[in-house]
């Protein structure tokens, strides 16, 4: 039986620190946005030709919703996790009436929360610059909440393992913003050689880029179904991880 106090219990606990700082949770990345936006897409994008039929602005759009959804869901899952940790208020977590699911769930739910208030913030800026497109709203929310539910569980994983602020924002400057740009959030295959484009597969931001670019615009250069079996995968890989680590108090019992 799911225990739906606790579970909402997470959930307003982790907006209600949200809320004390929105400066930090939602208007940094609203403003990250609008510069890349307005520089990548607005000023450069006048000097580039179209790509698929699409103004280069629109080409760019989907790619920084993107990055930023990615770093708000890692951010959210791993700062909560791991400061539940510093100020031993897991403790409490673990001695309440939540099976590991739950507290799994009701993290997860307050980082798709805070990816899609940050998507939407991002789409209204785009509206200004006319580059905010949605063609399938079905894939598009799909892409959101499932990006969110992967990098939110890596953040669970990361700050399960962390045991300082340092090891805590290693991921995001060694991995999330190098492997976002190289994902194809500015260019597409067809404008690296041949012999690059290994740098693209072997990526998978590539494949969730690729998969939000073709929910607005259409234009999606992976394989069909290859992006959402692989970011499907990864949730139920990343999950069980999770799980395993949370039932052998990983972490949590120190």
């Amino acid at each position: 039986m799911i225990n739906w106090i606790g579970l909402y219990t997470i959930v307003r606990r982790e907006v209600q620190r949200m809320i004390r700082v929105p400066i930090q949770v939602f208007i940094g990345p609203w403003i990250s946005a609008l510069l890349f936006i307005f520089i990548f897409g607005y000023v450069l994008g006048g000097t580039m030709r179209t790509i698929g039929g699409h103004r280069y602005i629109q080409f760019v759009m989907p790619g920084v919703l993107m990055m930023n959804i990615i770093t708000a869901a890692f951010l959210q899952s791993s700062s909560a996790i791991y400061f539940s940790r510093f100020i031993k208020f897991i403790e409490e977590m673990l001695v309440a009436p939540l099976s590991y699911w739950e507290m799994v769930v009701g993290s997860l739910s307050t980082v798709v929360l805070r990816a899609s208030i940050t998507g939407i913030g991002i789409l209204l800026i785009g509206l200004a610059f006319g580059a905010t497109t949605i063609q399938s709203w079905p894939l598009f929310v799909f892409w959101i909440v499932a990006v969110s539910t992967v990098f939110g569980l890596a953040g669970i994983l990361i700050g399960l393992w962390s045991k300082s602020f340092e090891q805590l924002n290693m991921p995001v400057v060694f991995f999330l913003t190098p492997l976002s740009m190289l994902g194809g959030s500015f260019f597409t295959m067809q404008m690296l050689p041949g012999w690059l484009h290994w740098l693209l597969w072997a990526n998978p931001f590539f494949y969730f880029i690729n998969g939000i670019r073709g929910a607005m615009i259409g234009v999606d250069e992976a394989p069909p179904g290859l992006s959402i079996a692989l970011t499907l995968g990864l949730i139920a890989v990343l999950g069980t991880t999770v799980w395993r680590l949370y039932a052998r108090g990983y972490g949590l019992r120190e």
